[in-house]
């Protein structure tokens, strides 16, 4: 029976033609309880595909009909999505222990124990009067784990059901607190309570990548060590541009930051100006004496922007915030180090077989500068659109 109903999953014709919603909301909970990981999911029944919604002559949704078709539409569009982790080993396919159709005026969803006993009800009655794209489709996964106390890693598949998916996952602590994350699109594999050096890793990583990433903070950054290019001479440069950035961006997470649209688009002006600055610094020849207090002044500027690659993130430090700052910015440290490594004798071997150093060093800062000067303008335009 369950093979026949497989089949009439995938293959029946859809009573609606209709598009992939180019939007769509996830909700799941997550809760270990005894020898068992009970995961609550809710997503709009118009996300699921693949399956007829069978309707009567009024045009309404038939449950009676729908029902039967609920738990390989659960197992196929929902279960089969999800990686779930105990520790280092993949759990089995879950059990689909329920479904639900739900109105969208619904609130179960509120809190765990609601959404449990709501997704275990007796399913509405035809007489809802209920159509297919104004319902939520509810399901109950249940996997067989060995401890409630694991460590658990979750990666939601939900991104696949939207061109735009935003996926509001709640973990619910055997304690009973509940700790709260959003993602956009694919999160990747999310440790639900992460450790310390669990989260050290991750924002480690992150760091590292941010700074190759980050193409307007690599030009500044190359502007600072054109002239300079002894890594000696470099140590109180980079060090003042590091402390800078990691003061802005520890006192950004710690809520010490304005709250305002503009500050963003602000922020983002600024450090383009810094890279117009400290090119023309190059071009006119100033001295380099006193530029480890240049770094510093912008770097408090460059901390800023870090912070905002870093705000949606920092829900995945759990309680390890510190620890997980200080590790984004060793991440950050360990990036710039290797482009030093590749710059500085790149540059060197220009300036020896390609160009003498004065005229490269104008040649290269005139190139940076109208990057940035066009860059800031831009941004410019977009900053004027604030109050």
């Amino acid at each position: 029976m369950n093979k026949i109903l497989r089949l009439l999953l995938l293959f029946a014709i859809w009573a609606h033609a209709h598009d992939i919603p180019s939007d769509v909301t996830a909700h799941a909970f997550v809760r270990a309880h005894g020898d068992k990981l009970q995961i609550i999911v809710r997503v709009p029944l118009s996300a699921i595909r693949d399956i007829e919604f069978p309707e009567d002559e009024r045009g309404y949704l038939d449950i009676e009909k729908l029902t039967p078709l609920l738990p390989s539409a659960a197992k196929v569009q929902i279960a089969d999505l999800m990686e779930v982790h105990e520790g280092s080993h993949v759990l089995p396919a879950p059990q689909v222990s329920a479904t639900q159709i739900s109105l969208e005026s619904d609130r179960s969803f509120d809190t765990f124990h609601d959404a449990l006993r709501h997704v275990q009800m007796p399913k509405l009655p035809n007489i809802a009067n209920l159509v297919w794209n104004q319902v939520f489709f509810d399901v109950l996964l249940e996997y067989p784990i060995e401890s409630d106390r694991s460590d658990f890693f979750v990666r939601p598949g939900f991104y696949r059901l939207a061109a735009r998916v935003v996926t509001v996952l709640r973990f619910v602590e055997p304690g009973g607190a509940v700790r709260a994350y959003e993602f956009q699109g694919d999160p990747g594999l999310v440790p639900l309570d992460p450790r310390w050096y669990q989260a050290a890793r991750r924002f480690v990583e992150m760091g590292f990548w941010h700074i190759l990433d980050g193409i307007d903070h690599l030009l500044f950054l190359c502007c600072l060590v054109i002239p300079i290019r002894k890594f000696v001479k470099l140590v109180g440069v980079v060090t003042a541009f590091t402390v800078a950035h990691s003061i802005t961006l520890i006192a950004s997470a710690s809520g010490l930051m304005p709250d305002r649209l503009w500050f963003p688009p602000l922020i983002e002006t600024l450090i383009a100006a810094s890279i117009v600055y400290m090119a023309f610094e190059n071009i006119v020849g100033a001295s380099t004496k006193r530029r480890w207090i240049v770094a510093f002044a912008f770097g408090l500027v460059h901390g800023f922007g870090f912070s905002f690659a870093l705000r949606e993130n920092l829900q995945l430090a759990g309680t390890h915030l510190l620890t997980s700052l200080l590790a984004f910015n060793f991440g950050v440290e360990l990036g710039q180090l290797m482009v030093l490594l590749v710059l500085i004798p790149l540059l060197d071997l220009f300036f020896r077989f390609v160009v003498e150093e004065r005229m490269g060093t104008i040649i290269v800062s005139a190139l940076i500068a109208h990057t940035g000067w066009h860059w800031m303008l831009e941004r410019l335009d977009h900053l004027r659109q604030y109050r």
